[in-house]
């Protein structure tokens, strides 16, 4: 596995071995059907619709039982494997999907959820958080707040949760934890981002050294983004950008990104900040991986790869460990 990604200390990747050719065939055709769902899609509703209709090319999964839930007024699902008779409520993750705060459902999200309940022999609880346009910020990161605080009154142990996303929702799973943090609550035993954006005002130098690598997001998106997201709100506010947060005493942060993104400062620039701070960090830097590539594991063999680092990641930090 090592041979397939980068390892990297906060501030500088160092490269364990280059992307293979198997794995580069399998990013040109998932590029390319990207491009074809996405072609013409430029406002957010479209963009929204085209993120559904690929996910919905994808299967759904497999293995594990799925019940809804309403989790103090937020739509979710708490799924867990199927061959596990235990109990709900001893490890659970909180998932929070990407979709640039505007897209991404439940259903775009189950596989990659479902997952990571059977590598970790976990539940998983994927929330339906509000989305904008019709919702702005903050709904999406207190329907986030609101889901974690849900879980500690029904059962679990703050030790024994995991707080995730990808893309926006790894934004607001930082968010999230920061704002127990200055509640003075309980907080999760680790935290998962993949590829999150980190940095709304878009300063970080790969929006422009990734421009031409990086098919699936842009400064201009990410621009678009916060203008309807924070309004007038300034985007280097700790509220809603972490890359300008204080991070002392933040829980161990797992950080994944691809080589090529635009992203890939506000993965870097904040794993630097944290560990400055005192900060557990891991981060991983995947070479050729487009943004969200977890989410096709039936397209790219990384995908899985990635996956099982996220659980064994989770599983490490989780307080009671999975029964061998």
């Amino acid at each position: 596995m090592a041979a397939l990604m980068l390892l990297a200390s906060a501030a500088v990747g160092r490269e364990i071995g280059p992307q293979s050719q198997v794995s580069l065939k399998q990013v040109e055709k998932l590029v390319g059907l990207w491009k074809d769902h996405f072609a013409g899609a430029d406002g957010l509703q479209q963009r929204r619709t085209a993120f559904r209709a690929l996910m919905e090319t994808t299967p759904g999964p497999t293995r594990i039982q799925v019940r809804h839930v309403d989790a103090d007024g937020v739509d979710a699902e708490l799924m867990w494997p199927a061959r596990l008779h235990h109990p709900i409520g001893q490890r659970v993750i909180l998932y929070i999907h990407g979709g640039g705060f505007s897209g991404g459902s439940i259903r775009t999200h189950s596989l990659l959820a479902g997952s990571l309940a059977k590598a970790t022999s976990s539940d998983v609880l994927l929330i339906e958080y509000r989305l904008m346009p019709e919702y702005t910020y903050p709904a999406q990161i207190n329907d986030a707040l609101t889901a974690y605080r849900w879980l500690l009154d029904n059962g679990y142990r703050s030790d024994n949760v995991i707080v995730a996303g990808d893309d926006a929702g790894g934004n607001i799973a930082i968010e999230t934890v920061l704002r127990q943090m200055q509640a003075a609550k309980p907080l999760p035993a680790a935290v998962i981002a993949l590829s999150p954006i980190t940095d709304l005002a878009a300063t970080g130098g790969s929006m422009t050294a990734n421009a031409n690598s990086d098919p699936l997001v842009g400064s201009t998106s990410i621009e678009a983004l916060r203008k309807a997201y924070l309004g007038s709100r300034s985007p280097t506010d700790p509220q809603a950008s972490p890359l300008y947060a204080d991070m002392a005493g933040f829980p161990p942060l797992l950080l994944q990104v691809g080589s090529g993104e635009v992203l890939l400062d506000d993965t870097l620039r904040l794993a630097d900040k944290a560990r400055q701070a005192g900060v557990d960090v891991t981060t991983e830097i995947w070479p050729g991986m487009p943004h969200q590539w977890q989410l096709f594991p039936s397209l790219l063999d990384d995908a899985d790869r990635s996956s099982q680092n996220i659980a064994e990641f989770a599983i490490r930090h989780f307080e009671d460990k999975p029964e061998e």
